[in-house]
Order: structure tokens, then sequence, then C-alpha cells
């Protein structure tokens, strides 16, 4: 399969970025992928391959590229329980930078460099994201109503911004939150939220799991938490993006 880095330019300078693609000589449906806080790595790298074999053009920016390339800090090869808060005590104040203002300026880049690849088809986009990614993406998709088609969040603070942010969103929805990060009554809360803003959607506990459970980099990894994601956004995908 056909993999790249790429320099996407920006307002502030220019983002690296991992692409993959099917190798058909063909177009198709474009997919924006924003990692979690630890950013572009190995792990990452896989599932953007994954998503791509399913016949996606899958591009994975660097969200902190104004603070250099990827990795932005250094990671081991696991990411175990002994080492995560001195990492989080690194990437927080990246995340806290990196303002509102900051990520709908680099998405509107994202969506227009994605969007002129030659490789990606004409139509409408999606996008995933996880742990932070999952609010960067739910953001992407409040703002481009018309050019996201769908979105798909995973054990992120998705509901971060307030009722009033989702109302936007006219993609198709999937936010799949850790059992860890959120209680029934805030699931509640929530999709009163989506649905008081119209959105189409689907968003549920994945029992079992706790924050990060789809990187399997990580000692939150839970397999059936990662299948339980893929079974989850494929189809909204296939469905959002059939005629792109």
């Amino acid at each position: 399969m056909p993999t790249e880095m790429l320099q996407i330019p920006t307002t502030d300078g220019r983002a690296d970025a991992f692409a993959a693609f099917p190798d058909h000589g063909e177009r198709h449906p474009g997919v924006l992928m924003y990692a979690d806080g630890f950013g572009i790595r190995p792990v990452l790298r896989e599932m953007a391959r994954e998503l791509a074999g399913h016949g996606y053009y899958v591009l994975v920016p660097n969200p902190f590229y104004r603070h250099g390339a990827a990795p932005v800090i250094d990671l081991p090869e696991h990411i175990g329980e002994e080492v995560r808060p001195a990492l989080m005590a690194q990437v927080m104040p990246l995340i806290e930078e990196h303002t509102a203002e900051r990520v709908l300026s680099d998405a509107d880049a994202y969506l227009r460099f994605l969007t002129t690849r030659p490789e990606v088809g004409a139509g409408p986009v999606a996008v995933t994201g996880y742990c932070i990614g999952g609010l960067l993406a739910t953001r992407t998709a409040a703002a481009h109503p018309g050019q996201v088609a769908a979105v798909a969040a995973f054990h992120g603070p998705v509901g971060a911004d307030g009722p009033e942010a989702l109302a936007g969103i006219t993609a198709q929805v999937h936010f799949g939150h850790a059992e860890s990060d959120l209680t029934p009554e805030a699931l509640g809360e929530l999709n009163q939220a989506l649905d008081a803003a119209g959105v189409r959607y689907t968003s549920e506990i994945y029992p079992g799991t706790v924050h990060g459970f789809t990187m399997s980099d990580t000692d939150a990894f839970d397999p059936a938490g990662l299948q339980r994601h893929w079974d989850r956004l494929l189809p909204l995908f296939d469905r959002a993006l059939a005629d792109s």
C-alpha cells in the first residue's frame, strides 16, 4: 500500500503529515484522521493503512507542527502507565496552546490540501479522531457542514465546547466513549444535545474500556474496543461517502 510523508501549507507554516491510500491508480474518498495527543507514530500509521485498505485516502496531520515535526516528544515503543504521567506533562502544554482558532485555521488548510490530492475523488470527505483528536474532528465537522459528510470520534472530549458547538454539524456522527471517560448520565446529556441539534448520530459507551482503548501501544488498549471501533466507523464512512 502506498504511503508518503507530506508537507501541508498552513497560515503558520507547514504541517508534516502521513498519508496512506489504495494502490489502484484511481481516485478515492478522502479521510482526515486526527491522532491522539501523542501524535503520529507507528500505531497511527498502522490504523491509517488499515482504513486506507477499505478504499480511502487517509491523511494524518501533525497538529503540533508549530513545535516541530512528529514525534514532537520522544516516545517509548510502548506507552505504559509508569511513563504516561511524564509524557502527559510534556503533551498538555501543546494541547493547551492549540487554541480553537488554531484548530479551525489548520482544519481549513488540511481539508483544502486533502481535497486537492490527485488520488482523492470529488465530493464530501470524512473526519475521524482519537482522544483530543476526537474534539478536533468534531470542531472540523461543525465548521465545514457542506464538506464533511461523516465524523467519528473515539474516547475524545467531544462535548467540551458545549451543546451550541454541535449545532453546526450536518455530518453523520458516531461517538465511541470509553467507560472510564463518561458516566451514563453524562452520555444522556450529550445525546440530548445531539438530538436538540438535529444531528444524525450514534453515541455509545464501549463496555469495559478505559481512555485510549484504540491505541495498541498503550496499557489502555482493548482489542474488543478497537474492533467495535472498526465495526462502527467503516459502515458509517461507507454510507456517507458511497458516491464520492
